[in-house]
């Protein structure tokens, strides 16, 4: 007689189950905890820089709005781009000496940002900011390697898993401390933007220290009975050229391209949190805006939500997941195009309520599709390829997140400067729109919008080439339903 089939879990006990995993971390040693103690101190920091580097390079240091988009724009690029060489370089070194050159590294190019910053006098200051600012960008690709090598390294195989999930996690933590951190500076104690480099200066300090006091071995961990994992020596492999040429011939590669390329305007989004939110708040909202706060609703809702949305994830389908989850987030634009008036009553407060329900549907957005673009990309790609697909499906990515960066000061010029034209005479963009002197399309509004409406359009069609994107796909069989 068969066994009777397990009572299905409630959704409290699969939540409970999933915390209960991370019980296996027991097994780490102290290199695992000291890495991700360096992953949080540094996330705090590059979290609250992404954040207010357009405003510290515009407000502190008088550069335009173009020259700060694009100067984040090569950092961000460069970052990317880089991240495909510092795997090599971390394996190389090895998991100390790459922490010690990256932090050191770091530690220096943000004291020298400091400096730059609190010397009026010095001649093209927002030229050397800037690169300063590229000049960074080996090393935060070398960072997100190391985290990435070390969290491997540092836990054994059964609890790998919960090792990255707990990264993530830190990562996510990190993030909303740095938007807190923003408004400290700012708001609490009242001095230049500057600062958050100050803070970085002693994160790098306190990594360092941490790196040296923790991280003192370089062996993988194994667990109890652990076998070594296999090394393949190549022997009879295709070259990399040849797969590549293999690839881009296949219909299923193209069909992951035109999904990828309707869902850039959702992907964009993500971009906007820090090239155009940070001045258009501080613009619409006033100086005294709580950029910071208003940033970490996204790293904390992603750290509530995903862990919420895990019991249920796998009962809906990957494709209808991806795409409807990114029309809420293309929807999450749409508030902010609404004219403030329709709110009545204080322009900031308004503005204030636009931003906070973005905010929120976005991250809901996110919780719902970010997941499943990689699963949607290992399920159209053929057997053996999965690595190959998830690989270049980064490069439409790269391509639109460096086109938004570059045009992102062209924008703000546009939609949402810092000052407007009334009656021949300039005055501050939030004076003009309490006034009702600023047209609908030419107000930050109308910058909105469009971008909601193109990411909007993109996720439509999306839906109505459903059956096509979906052709050849090899889904995971989904589990019964509690």
């Amino acid at each position: 007689m068969s066994e009777p089939a397990p009572a299905p879990q409630t959704a409290a006990q699969l939540i409970v189950g999933y915390f209960r995993d991370f019980g296996v971390l027991r097994e780490t040693g102290r290199e695992y905890w000291g890495i991700q103690i360096i992953n949080f101190l540094d996330c705090t920091f590059y979290f609250a820089m992404l954040t207010i580097v357009t405003l510290f390079l515009s407000t502190d240091l008088g550069v335009s709005d173009e020259h700060a988009g694009y100067a984040v724009a090569f950092f961000t690029s460069a970052v990317t781009l880089l991240l495909t060489f510092s795997g090599v370089m971390t394996d190389w070194l090895g998991i100390r000496t790459s922490l010690r050159v990256t932090m050191g590294s770091m530690l220096v190019l943000r004291a020298a940002m400091v400096f730059v910053g609190l010397t009026p006098a010095l001649p093209h200051r927002g030229w050397i900011a800037t690169a300063l600012l590229v000049l960074m960008a080996p090393f935060m690709a070398g960072i997100q390697t190391i985290f990435q090598a070390a969290t491997q390294r540092y836990t054994a195989q059964r609890a790998r898993s919960a090792g990255f999930n707990l990264w993530y996690l830190f990562m996510n933590i990190g993030a909303a401390t740095g938007g807190a951190a923003v408004d400290i500076v700012r708001l609490k104690l009242k001095v230049a933007n500057v600062h958050i480099f100050t803070m970085g200066v002693a994160t790098a300090v306190l990594c360092l220290v941490f790196g040296e006091l923790m991280v003192r071995r370089e062996k993988q961990l194994r667990g109890a009975g652990e076998e070594p994992e296999p090394v393949s020596n190549g022997t009879g492999k295709r070259s990399p050229w040849r797969i590549f040429v293999e690839v881009v011939s296949e219909r299923a590669f193209f069909r992951l391209l035109v999904l990828i390329a309707l869902i850039l305007g959702v992907r964009a989004v993500y971009t906007y949190l820090y090239l155009l939110m940070p001045k258009y708040w501080e613009r619409t909202i006033g100086p005294d805006a709580a950029i910071g706060v208003l940033n970490m609703i996204n790293p904390i809702g992603i750290v509530v939500g995903i862990i919420l949305f895990i019991p249920f994830a796998n009962r809906f389908k990957v494709f209808d997941l991806l795409v409807y989850g990114a029309m809420v987030s293309a929807f999450a634009l749409f508030p902010m195009a609404l004219p403030w008036q329709v709110y009545g009553g204080d322009i900031a407060r308004s503005h204030y309520i636009m931003a906070i329900l973005c905010m929120v549907i976005v991250t809901i957005g996110e919780v719902l599709w970010s997941p499943k673009l990689n699963e949607y990309t290992a399920a159209i790609a053929p057997k053996g390829q999965e690595g190959t697909y998830l690989g270049l499906s980064m490069i439409p990515w790269f391509l639109a997140k460096t086109l938004v960066s570059a045009f992102s000061g062209h924008m703000l010029t546009r939609w949402s400067p810092e000052r407007v034209m009334v009656n021949g005479a300039e005055v501050p963009l939030k004076q003009a729109l309490e006034q009702n002197q600023v047209p609908y399309w030419q107000s930050p509004a109308a910058m909105w919008l469009l971008l909601g409406a193109y990411a909007m359009v993109g996720c439509i069609i999306a839906v109505l080439l459903r059956n096509w994107l979906t052709r050849g796909a090899h889904w995971k069989p989904a589990p019964a339903a509690a």
